[in-house]
């Protein structure tokens, strides 16, 4: 009976107002609070690369200053004698200077690369956070799936333990059994509906994590498919494929591009820098005469500063980011190193998911046998009812597991799909409108000037 009411909390059809793993995966990438702060997490680095172009751009500035000016003046006359002048005159000065950098070894160019590095690499974070939320949705999904069917199949053990008890108590009424089979029965209910408290309670953890990671309370689940055909055949390029694109690995190879470009500004430090200012400046009135009304000037210079010496800091900045470019390469190693331990452990328990299920199957097929067995036998006094019990709980434990073995052989190929680096809504086909972080990034890196964002904020 367990048995078969295991197989249809597993695999019956349900009606259409079923969620589904797709659509909760759906709901996980659209709704996700982790992954819709990684995204803006990239769109503030986006903002890094128009910060590093404005060194190319001229730098203008404005002044005015009104000030007003007493004066008290003595001064030689020319026929002998003094002449004393005093007054109160109001100053007005208005000014502007330009200032646009010619050359800065080279430090303007690299801050720039410098900075598309790491918006990459932020892609690469927005990836790899990605993974890591469908993921945990699949394990979400799966795990409630497996422990509403374990709750349903402790329920339904509990129904037949206490039938079970009835019909000993029945016999024992008649003189058939002792009182030792009535408290075994007794007992194993006892021990069943703890059990099924124990999934009661199972099942509500896995509701409340079905509605941190997907957003939304769940209801009715439609079982999940593994996606093995999404899969590296092989392997050997599975783990190929892992080391070359998995996101982990993507990220320590442009924290290299962005470790050795500082090592080219810093060492842009030593060079020197060559700016043109050009300003000009009218004023009314004058601080120093009570009879000047206007004066106007302008001037366009050159600047050279050559850095000769400060103190020993540049040299040490350069030595500093050098040994932070060999710890990023030595990053790279241990991240593919990494995944590749991944992968295998992925593919290794995706086997064994595969073959557990053929093993708990059949389990389950030489336990119903065993039960009916051993009922048969106890009505002929060939068996105890303490026999009869421990068939009863081999069957509901066969059962859990083959319903443990479902959720993980699913879980084990999503895995499988996140370790190789494939696991996205592209690749799966959710239907749903991908977020493109291009889209962003082409709207601000050429902005001149604006407080507001693209979306208006």
């Amino acid at each position: 009976m367990i048995a078969v009411v295991a197989a249809a909390v597993a695999f019956a059809p349900l009606d259409v107002r079923a969620e589904t793993l797709p659509s909760a995966l759906v709901q996980a990438y659209q709704n996700n609070p982790l992954l819709t702060a990684q995204r803006a997490a990239v769109r503030a680095t986006d903002e890094s690369v128009p910060t590093a172009l404005s060194g190319y751009r001229p730098r203008v500035s404005a002044t005015a200053a009104v000030t007003e000016q007493y004066l008290d003046v003595t001064s030689r006359a020319t026929t002998g004698g003094t002449t004393n002048t005093s007054g109160s005159n109001l100053v007005q000065a208005y000014g502007g200077t330009i200032t646009q950098n010619l050359f800065n070894g080279f430090q303007t160019a690299n801050r720039t690369r410098q900075a598309e590095s790491q918006v990459s690499a932020a892609r690469e974070n927005l990836r790899l956070a990605e993974q890591q939320v469908l993921l945990a949705a699949v394990i979400a999904y799966m795990n409630l799936l497996r422990d509403n069917a374990i709750l349903d199949l402790q329920r339904r053990n509990v129904e037949v333990l206490q039938e079970q008890l009835r019909q000993v108590r029945d016999r024992f009424n008649v003189g058939e059994v002792t009182r030792t089979d009535v408290a075994q029965s007794e007992s194993r209910l006892a021990a069943g509906r703890s059990s099924m408290l124990t999934a009661e309670s199972n099942a509500t953890t896995s509701r409340a994590s079905y509605r941190q990671v997907i957003g939304l309370d769940p209801s009715r689940l439609a079982p999940g498919t593994p996606v093995d055909r999404l899969s590296p055949q092989t392997l050997a390029s599975a783990v190929a494929e892992a080391r070359a694109r998995h996101p982990t690995v993507g990220i320590a190879m442009f924290n290299i591009d962005a470790a050795l470009l500082q090592v080219k500004i810093n060492e842009g430090s030593l060079y020197p820098s060559l700016n043109v200012v050009g300003s000009a400046q009218k004023s009314f009135g004058s601080q120093t005469s009570l009879t000047t009304l206007e004066t106007f000037s302008a001037s366009v210079g050159g600047q050279l500063a050559v850095p000769i010496y400060q103190g020993g800091s540049e040299y040490s900045a350069i030595r500093q980011a050098k040994e932070t470019l060999g710890q990023r390469r030595i990053d790279l190693d241990t991240a593919r190193d990494q995944v590749q331990q991944n992968l295998v452990q992925s593919w290794g328990q995706l086997q064994a998911a595969k073959a557990q299920i053929q093993a708990t199957q059949a389990q389950v097929d030489a336990a119903e046998i065993a039960l009916n067995g051993v009922r048969e036998e106890a009505r002929v006094g060939q068996r105890t009812t303490l026999d009869v019990l421990n068939a009863q709980q081999e069957l509901v434990n066969a059962r859990v597991a083959t319903v443990t073995a479902q959720r993980d052989r699913v879980v084990a190929s999503f895995t499988l799909l996140a370790a190789a680096g494939r696991l996205s809504a592209q690749v799966l086909g959710l239907g749903v409108p991908i977020y493109d972080p291009r889209v962003h990034y082409h709207q601000v890196r050429d902005a001149w000037s604006g407080v507001r964002t693209p979306d208006g904020k």
